[in-house]
């Protein structure tokens, strides 16, 4: 069975997270209590709507940067400003959705979580 690559924007809603997808020219959106929820209730829609299996449907996630922070908990906030040459105290707003980065300030930060993975997948870990 062949996936459906669906491009899937996740942003800070009311209670949890709010997401939309673009399908045949439709927007189809909702909300989720987190990721998982979000994105069941979009296939949903999916099924409903656009009448597509929903186990055929693989989301690609872009993530605002308080939805980035939520589904990726374990970043420490402080550390990602500092690789990314960004105010902690700004990136903790952006995180929290008090403000919002601009276009240049969103490719810093996901350049940088891009650059800090690379390392990670370079570490190896061994036994004693």
């Amino acid at each position: 069975m062949e996936k459906i690559k669906v491009e899937l924007v996740i942003e800070k809603g009311d209670e949890g997270l709010w997401g939309s997808v673009k399908y045949n020219n439709n927007l189809i959106a909702n909300h989720g209590i987190d990721l998982a929820d979000l994105e069941n209730k979009l296939k949903l829609r999916l099924q409903e709507f656009e009448d597509v299996d929903p186990e055929t449907v693989a989301f690609e996630p872009t993530y605002d940067v308080f939805a980035l922070f939520q589904e990726f908990d374990f970043l420490n906030i402080s550390k990602v400003a500092k690789y990314a040459a960004i105010n902690a105290g700004l990136l903790r707003q952006y995180a929290s959705g008090v403000k919002h980065p601009s276009l240049n300030q969103a490719k810093k930060i996901e350049e940088t979580l891009h650059r800090l993975a690379e390392q990670l997948q370079k570490a190896s870990v061994y036994a004693v």
